[in-house]
């Protein structure tokens, strides 16, 4: 079956159409993500982003739905509510990028006109004091996570504490990274950080978080060899039922061919976001005889035992620099710096 982005487009208005005609509690629904891109596909895969904006307070807050193997639907639903203050929004990392040019695709109110004129009033969006304010939650995020993981008295580090540690490193990316835009998906991460960073004159910066993951000196080949493990743990962990959407039975094709067609690039370390990410957040959801083989991989990338301590290390050094990154930004926009967390 051939897939283009124009028939993903007309599945996602599709969709909408069916919903919204049956539910009349939504309110609005428009698409975000890589459809939206001139190139959606990364190994010939991509997911559809829809968000149902609903006037009363959902029941389930996410949905997973397939339409084949390599495509499916990632449908995200939110009380209205959540948009009552366009100027909160102009501030948040995600919804705000989500809000402020996606593909309106239903409403059943004049909701989308003024949430996103609000957001976008007198270009604030874009201002650098926004700009700053945005990067600036995502540090704090990224360096609260670093504190609890510093002050644990159980120093250990399981699925849970790197899982922890990995969030932690995404949401320092993203603060680099939306200093020139919007925030970096998920597949893409390693993809398009170091043109983030080059863009803010941080070129060292994409060694520096290879680093953090232990793909410094990692051979892609190696990657390639965890990837058998790798989807015996994600679809195990996709059937239990305290799954994470993010590791869905649908996506297996998603992050699979997504990773072989990076390790085939001129970028293959690329590929070892995804392939560890996901890896972990099924490790969480699966026994402890499951995860023998993310053990071995965690240990090859010195994500545990004492090894985990110097990664902690490693991340703090990366958030201070992230730190005096965004002291200059407010310095050079006569900004005053945020206080330190």
């Amino acid at each position: 079956m051939r897939v283009t982005r124009e028939s993903l487009l007309r599945i996602a208005r599709e969709t909408v159409q069916e919903r919204s005609y049956n539910d009349p509690h939504i309110v609005a629904a428009y698409l975000t993500g890589s459809v939206r891109r001139a190139e959606p596909m990364l190994g010939g895969t991509t997911d559809v982003d829809l968000v149902f904006v609903y006037a009363v307070e959902p029941l389930v807050s996410r949905e997973i739905i397939r339409l084949t193997p390599d495509f499916h639907i990632d449908l995200v639903r939110r009380n209205r509510e959540r948009y009552r203050s366009p100027r909160e929004l102009r501030l948040d990392p995600w919804m705000g990028y989500e809000m402020y040019d996606p593909i309106l695709l239903y409403e059943r109110e004049k909701f989308f006109e003024f949430v996103q004129a609000g957001l976008r009033a007198g270009f604030e969006f874009e201002s650098a004091s926004a700009t700053l304010q945005r990067c600036r939650a995502l540090y704090e995020d990224a360096r609260r996570a670093w504190l609890g993981l510093s002050e644990s008295t159980a120093r250990k580090s399981g699925p849970v504490e790197v899982r922890l540690y990995l969030e932690a490193i995404y949401a320092a990316a993203n603060a680099v990274a939306e200093m020139n835009g919007p925030p970096l998906a998920e597949r893409r991460l390693l993809l398009e950080f170091p043109d983030r960073a080059s863009a803010v004159g941080r070129d060292g910066m994409a060694a520096g978080l290879l680093g953090l993951l232990g793909g410094g000196q990692l051979a892609p080949e190696k990657i390639d060899t965890w990837l058998p493990d790798w989807q015996k743990c994600f679809e195990a962990a996709s059937a239990s039922a305290s799954s994470d959407p993010r590791i869905h039975a649908a996506r297996t094709n998603y992050y699979h061919k997504a990773i072989k067609a990076m390790l085939g690039s001129d970028h293959p370390h690329a590929a070892l976001w995804p392939l560890i990410h996901t890896w972990t957040l099924a490790a969480c959801a699966v026994d402890a005889v499951q995860i023998k083989s993310w053990q071995s991989a965690g240990s090859d990338l010195e994500l545990l035992g004492s090894a985990f301590d110097e990664r902690l290390q490693g991340l703090d050094h990366f958030l201070d620099d992230i730190d005096i990154l965004l002291e200059d930004f407010a310095a050079a926009n006569g900004l005053q710096p945020s206080p330190a967390i």
